[in-house]
């Protein structure tokens, strides 16, 4: 990374978990259409699937809506029976002895066989649905049919449920394989963007981007979209289903509808401001948290334990406030709507019975009709929840489209030269980069360094030091000017062959999740054991390995936290010994261990960078009194160079920067 100075930020995280009530606000896009438009591209590939999907949905949501209709006229089938079976017992079963019905005789037969005063009791609805009744022998309950229809009705839901499952695993795997995709996109970006890029950004930001926003996308694509087809399908069938049983009823079930939209709307509104809030604020404790506990050492040293608990309770007081008031403003929609529903079920269970009085409706009906007003009030919710989601989701692919648009680094050249043996001719020449414009941090600089030397780059902090070895290994090109390696520009050259040529040991380890062994062969994997070994001799850290129960097997864990610091380090020269480049790039590195082990370590460096170009940090200038070349560095320019000795007799900037160590030591 960049000496230069850096705008600290913190990036506001997803939080320890996420509110499982209906209603969410969060970001939103700035051109959602657009947005929503490319996403569904990345749908194309899969849109047989999708088709699929979409068909499944439609089936296995009609069938689900016919289930209410067959229980009604289940239900219709047992009133129709009993009555039949009590007009029987009243008239047939009264009939002047002697008379006989022959077979096929129906209701109508009867009532213009009887007397008048015979059925003067009998309800004329009851008279009207048996005039077709085969009366030649007594109606009974017919549960053959009934248990037909039955099968019947568990058919269709096992259909149904087999083509949700069915809908629900093809879905499942398409966006598997969409944010699989994107991931993958969004790591090759990360290796094809620009250092700059990342100085600018933190890491959790990028994190993100291949975290949450694809899991937003994902899981929207999942679900929300096969749950918006079956909703709308839903609601339609719903509908029509209400409307064939009755318009009076269903104008009422629609009425109530407006009514609900008030409450959705209104709770909404003001839940999503509460959402945000509360979101703002889990992230602002999140990030408190992992400070603090980062530097817990610090707050102890510092006696800070009341302060930090005094702004962490501050935190946690608003995300209680935020919390909690969104929480049960989300809460109060469910209990709403079933007062609404309640409502609309007691206007349509005294219109229907009314209607039923007057013969206008059976009583399965509106049993069926009732069910359905349970199923109406259901998808609609969903369809605003989902609404809702949308944006959350437009606003994530919007993030991860806008990191898959930024800038990459230049192209390599299509013919690129390729060194067959480095010498190490290294030469800057009227050098100038700056990260910005109009902040130049290199100006004019020039030198050249010949293949073996020892140089030592010193000065004081954002004088240009790490920037020099950023452009040396291309991480940034320069503005004017031009870098050689043997006489070769280093733009003429691919980035991966220049990255080769140098070994690096940064005075911030870094090491992986993985064994001992595996941290050292990073990027020479097919060396031999013997040879890590005698690496690992090299850096004086092969005592320390063998002395852990696992030997080179030890895991090291995400953080390396079970290895003390200097351990660290010896294992990152141990690497960069492995690697035996043609050139080093040294940052201070032997600058946490201890003084026995410092000494040690110089001896193992003077013979790795014996006959090597070497690139040395240098923070501490008592390390450097061999080096074949300091460069002064003030500014971006060179101040002075020459050797310790020398510089030391000039009395000027050098001897200033060494002098005043010496005192502080």
């Amino acid at each position: 990374m960049s000496s230069r100075e850096k705008t600290n930020t913190t990036r506001r995280g997803p939080g320890f978990g996420g509110h499982r009530g209906m209603m969410r606000g969060g970001e939103k896009p700035k051109d959602f259409k657009k947005t929503m438009k490319r996403l569904i591209e990345y749908l194309s590939p899969y849109k047989k699937s999708v088709i699929v999907v979409i068909i499944f949905a439609i089936v296995s949501t009609v069938f689900t809506i016919l289930g209410p209709r067959i229980l009604g006229n289940i239900t219709n089938q047992i009133a129709d029976d009993y009555v039949n079976i009590v007009v029987y017992e009243q008239i047939v079963d009264n009939l002047p002895q002697g008379i006989t019905l022959p077979k096929g005789t129906t209701g109508d037969d009867i009532l213009k066989m009887v007397p008048p005063e015979m059925i003067s009791e009998v309800p004329q609805n009851r008279l009207d649905k048996i005039k077709n009744v085969d009366f030649s022998q007594k109606p009974h309950i017919q549960f053959d049919v009934i248990g037909k229809t039955i099968l019947l009705l568990i058919g269709l839901y096992l259909v149904s449920g087999l083509f949700s499952y069915l809908q629900g695993w093809i879905m499942s795997g398409v966006t598997q394989k969409i944010s699989y995709d994107l991931r993958k996109k969004i790591l090759n970006k990360i290796h094809r963007l620009p250092l700059k890029y990342f100085d600018n950004q933190t890491h959790g930001e990028v994190l993100s981007r291949i975290t949450n926003d694809v899991d937003t996308v994902g899981q929207t694509l999942n679900q929300g979209m096969t749950q918006m087809i079956t909703s709308v399908i839903t609601i339609l069938g719903i509908l029509v289903m209400m409307l064939s049983i009755n318009w009076l009823l269903t104008l009422v079930a629609v009425v109530v509808l407006p009514i609900s939209f008030v409450f959705i709307s209104f709770i909404v509104k003001k839940s999503q401001k509460l959402f945000k809030r509360q979101q703002d604020t889990l992230a602002d404790i999140n990030g408190y948290v992992e400070e603090i506990y980062a530097g817990h050492n610090i707050v102890k040293a510092f006696n800070g334990e009341k302060r930090a608990l005094k702004k962490f309770n501050s935190i946690n007081e608003d995300l209680h406030d935020s919390a909690w008031k969104s929480q049960f403003l989300s809460g109060l929609l469910f209990p709403i709507m079933d007062i609404v529903g309640n409502v609309a079920y007691v206007a349509i269970a005294v219109l229907g019975g009314w209607l039923a009085i007057n013969n206008k409706l059976m009583i399965g009906d509106i049993q069926a009709f009732i069910q359905y007003m349970r199923q109406f009030t259901q998808p609609i919710t969903q369809v605003a929840n989902i609404t809702n989601v949308l944006q959350s989701t437009a606003a994530a692919a919007e993030r991860i489209f806008e990191f898959l648009e930024e800038q990459e680094e230049v192209e390599d050249i299509k013919n690129p030269v390729v060194l067959e043996a480095v010498k190490g001719d290294v030469e800057f020449d009227n050098v100038k980069f700056g990260y910005e414009p109009d902040q130049v941090v290199i100006k004019d600089f020039s030198v050249k360094v010949k293949a073996g030397q020892q140089i030592a780059i010193v000065g004081p902090t954002g004088a240009g030091k790490t920037t020099l070895v950023n452009l040396l290994m291309r991480f940034y090109d320069v503005d004017s000017g031009v870098i050689k390696i043997d006489g070769i520009d280093i733009r003429d050259m691919k980035r991966e062959d220049i990255r080769k040529m140098f070994g690096m040991v940064l005075q911030d380890t870094w090491l992986f999740n993985g064994t001992i062994k595996e941290n050292i062969d990073y990027g020479n994997p097919n060396k031999s054991e013997s040879e890590i070994i005698q690496a690992t001799k090299n850096a004086h850290v092969d005592y320390f390995i063998h002395s852990l129960p696992e030997g080179y097997d030890t895991i090291i864990n995400e953080e390396a936290d079970n290895i003390s610091q200097g351990e660290k380090q010896l294992l990152t020269i141990a690497r960069a010994m492995l690697d035996n480049p043609p050139m080093l790039i040294l940052d201070e590195a032997t600058s946490s261990v201890d003084t026995r082990t410092e000494i040690l370590i110089q001896k193992a460096m003077e013979k790795l960078m014996k006959g090597r170009t070497t690139f040395v940090i240098a923070h501490r200038l008592s390390t450097i009194k061999r080096a074949d070349l300091i460069l002064v560095i003030d500014k971006g320019d060179i101040v002075e160079k020459g050797k310790h000795d020398e510089l030391l007799k000039k009395n000027g900037f050098y001897a200033s920067l060494y002098n005043s160590q010496f005192k502080e030591s």
